[in-house]
């Protein structure tokens, strides 16, 4: 099964921007920092310039830039942004209709992962990038 990264990728994105403060920087610099092409790094930053997360100038001189101070972006913005997979997925496969549990599971799950799913999503809400940072900062 692939792992999901965009959005984790994508806080370590504006985390590098923030670090910057009010310099821009380029999709190739931030690609280094995270260990990633430039071109993957566009993709994901013109996730987050629909979103209004950030701003990029493009051409031979591009770079990009946060479009909200840090305070003011949270994981749950750049969750949405990025479009990142739920938390949990449920299975697929073709119901046996002679097994109750065949036949009710999926329901079940649902009610229940779409609780996890929203506890989860006000979690994130809660955390600030510049949160992020200051936890970066800590020692």
């Amino acid at each position: 099964m692939a792992v999901n990264t965009q959005f984790s990728i994508a806080v370590h994105l504006l985390a590098g921007l923030a670090f910057q403060g009010d310099r821009s920087t380029t999709s190739s610099h931030l690609a280094s920092s995270a260990n990633t092409s430039p071109s993957f790094v566009r993709r994901v930053l013109a996730r987050l310039s629909r979103a209004g997360l950030v701003e990029t100038a493009t051409g031979k001189a591009g770079a990009c830039w946060l479009a909200k101070d840090a305070k003011d972006i949270s994981l749950l913005d750049i969750y949405q942004a990025v479009d990142a997979p739920k938390a949990f997925s449920i299975h697929s496969y073709t119901e046996q209709k002679t097994c109750p549990v065949s036949c009710r599971i999926k329901a079940a799950l649902f009610r229940a992962l779409g609780k996890t799913q929203k506890a989860m999503e006000a979690s994130l809400e809660s955390i600030t990038l510049a949160q992020i940072l200051a936890d970066m900062n800590k020692k």
